[in-house]
């Protein structure tokens, strides 16, 4: 794979780890700032929903722009609403950094993506988006510990600087190593929206926000349901998620190897069906910090092959690349915003200890739509749709 590849996943990385960092250093921001845990907890909200309405709004504003210095303004964008978030000196000012700072990232991941891919043939596009995304998996792997760590030396405005001054060193790494690479061809609104209207288009959107919806609302109160099936607590728990990470990685690497040699559709199917028997039967198989850390890391397993497969699925799908990877990453910020609100529904109700099966459930609704795809007559047989030809072969040009 090359190593442009890899510079894309690091900046997948910094954009990443602006995302998921403020977990670790919501006490800081509560006692600096004299806000509660919950105003502190809403920078996350105002992120996801700003990433969620962003990525397709500015997917389509910068349709025309040659592709790396989208790059590196979505990479610049994000540092800058970091250095805002770093000097804050009240709540509104932070929250519009974190707005600022999720735009950047919703113009970045979407279009790395595409400029990984689009020099690559097909059988080979599954293993580089796997490397873009495997970026955000280690965010997500090192954000939340690395924020708690560096936290208490740094301070939540030292964090933020660190991750502004990643961004900026991987935009100085961006424009001296990567090509620039002609925008797409001109088309209408009407004409970049058409493939949101497809009906396979739609179907695949809603397979990520309920499967996102389905993990996450899991993941989010993961905390309480160990203490209550395996009576676990403390540093304990922290190594647990630390189990969960590594397996993420391992998973998101195998979903992109598989897709390139078994297709996006066996994949996912596979990943799925993986997916509906871990969670199902964690209530079961996590009462014990062995049992624990064993079903942790296969649920994350396949819940991270879910990624590459996906995002094939719809290059598969559509002409309009860019603005089907946006939507995607929009769905994907529409599940992990509402899991929180369904989890917290769920455990007021009924409790804790009901929530994978009704994760469970959600997967089960997944898989329905999946088959749909692959059985339903008014439905393209995907395996066999032949290769773009728009975004996914653009024209490089020296500098």
């Amino acid at each position: 794979m090359s190593a442009r590849i890899y510079l894309l996943a690091a900046g997948a990385f910094a954009v990443g780890t602006s995302a998921y960092v403020v977990s670790g250093v919501l006490p800081a921001v509560s006692s600096e700032l004299h806000v509660s845990l919950t105003a502190a907890g809403q920078l996350a909200t105002a992120f996801a929903l700003s990433y969620a309405v962003g990525a397709p709004l500015l997917s389509t504003l910068t349709g025309r722009w040659e592709r790396r210095t989208l790059l590196l303004a979505a990479l610049l964008t994000a540092a800058l609403g970091n250095v805002i978030a770093a000097v804050a000196t009240n709540y509104p000012v932070l929250i519009g950094g974190r707005v600022v700072a999720a735009f950047g990232a919703a113009a970045y991941t979407p279009a790395a993506t595409l400029f990984a891919t689009g020099f690559l043939p097909p059988e080979e596009r599954g293993r580089a988006v796997a490397v873009v995304f495997g970026g955000l998996t280690f965010a997500l792997v090192l954000g939340v510990p690395a924020g708690s760590l560096l936290g208490g030396s740094l301070g939540y405005r030292g964090v933020f600087g660190l991750i502004a001054a990643v961004a900026v060193l991987v935009a100085v790494a961006v424009r001296a190593a990567l090509p620039r690479v002609d925008a797409p061809p001109a088309v209408t609104l009407r004409e970049r929206f058409a493939g949101a209207a497809d009906r396979r288009v739609q179907i695949v959107l809603a397979m990520t926000v309920l499967a996102v919806l389905a993990t996450m609302g899991v993941y989010i109160y993961v905390v309480p349901l160990l203490a209550e099936t395996a009576h676990l607590s403390g540093s304990v728990v922290g190594v647990l998620l630390l189990v969960y990470g590594l397996g993420a990685v391992l998973g998101n690497l195998l979903g992109g190897r598989a897709t390139d040699r078994f297709g996006s559709l066996r994949t996912l199917t596979v990943a799925l069906v993986g997916f509906i028997v871990v969670i199902a039967t964690l209530p079961l198989t996590a009462t014990s910090a062995a049992g624990a850390g064993t079903a942790l890391f296969v649920w994350s397993l396949f819940t991270w092959a879910f990624n590459p497969p996906i995002q094939n699925l719809l290059l598969e799908l559509g002409s309009e690349g860019g603005l089907l990877l946006a939507l995607n990453a929009s769905a994907i910020y529409l599940g992990a915003g509402l899991s929180a609100v369904m989890g917290g529904l769920v455990i007021k109700l009924v409790g804790v200890q009901l929530l994978p099966s009704i994760a469970a459930v959600l997967g089960l609704v997944v898989l329905g739509l999946l088959v749909t795809l692959r059985r339903n007559p008014a439905l393209q047989e995907i395996e066999h749709l032949e290769p773009l030809e728009a975004e996914e072969c653009p024209a490089v040009v020296a500098d």
